[in-house]
């Protein structure tokens, strides 16, 4: 037990310390190659920019990570439903499968960013059309990897339950989506990320609020410390988001759990 405990407090400790190295080096490499501000910023000029109130006023800090930290919950929560429900049906239903399959490939191979405008158009400036984008951006990651593991299955082990008499209701329920798990988590993780992706390339093209503006607007003014000072919010944005997935991974998993302790 102590040692598990003292394994857990590696793996928290090591993450942080990585960072804090990474930080060192920076702020050392700026100081030695005396590098200027509008190039590479140091460290402490872009925590300035985050934590100094005189400074971080102006920036409406929790207005624009509200915004953007909403966008990706949002859409996120409909990738995740909408994913999974799609790529149910289309494993459950030859038909559903034959009509859906196509779209879905047609849809995945455009390319995101040139429906912005579209969605700019039809939808305005705001919320929607950020979701949209981050949306269509990560769907797909979530029903190809669902998809995958539905069908991953022993045919002999299906076999074996058909001849128990078993409804394709419990096919489902006991054996494909339990088999799928480990496949959807990392449909999931993949699309966590994405949704940030998604949303500021929707806020570079119709916001009025969110990191992805105000990234845009200190491009504009080439004001690198708050470039940098917004890189690093989404970047903790995306890791919060993927380690949440990978914690609801354990409690929904535990037996991979249990054989990673043993």
């Amino acid at each position: 037990m102590a040692k598990s405990g003292l394994d857990r407090v590696r793996k928290t400790l090591s993450p942080v310390l990585y960072f804090l190295i990474f930080v060192v080096i920076w702020q050392l490499i700026v100081i030695i190659f005396n590098i200027k501000e509008f190039v590479l910023p140091s460290p402490i000029t872009v925590f300035r920019h985050l934590f100094d109130s005189e400074i971080a006023v102006k920036y409406h800090w929790w207005r624009h990570i509200g915004a953007t930290l909403m966008e990706v919950i949002v859409s996120f929560a409909l990738t995740a439903v909408l994913g999974i429900s799609i790529a149910i049906l289309i494993t459950w239903s030859k038909l559903f499968n034959q009509l859906i399959s196509p779209i879905i490939i047609l849809f995945n191979s455009l390319p995101k960013i040139a429906l912005a405008p579209l969605f700019l158009i039809w939808f305005g400036y705001g919320f929607i059309p950020n979701i949209m984008v981050a949306f269509l951006v990560a769907f797909f990651p979530v029903v190809i990897n669902t998809v995958a593991g539905l069908n991953d299955v022993d045919e002999d082990l299906l076999d074996l339950v058909r001849y128990l008499n078993a409804s394709k209701k419990d096919i489902f329920l006991k054996i494909r989506i339990p088999n799928s798990l480990p496949y959807i988590f990392a449909g999931l993780k993949i699309s966590a990320t994405m949704c940030v992706v998604g949303s500021i390339v929707g806020e570079f093209i119709a916001a009025e609020k969110g990191l992805g503006y105000l990234l845009r607007d200190a491009q504009a003014f080439i004001d690198t410390p708050t470039m940098f000072a917004c890189l690093l919010l989404l970047s903790a944005i995306g890791i919060t988001l993927f380690n949440t997935i990978g914690l609801l991974e354990k409690v929904s998993m535990p037996w991979n759990t249990n054989e990673v302790q043993k």
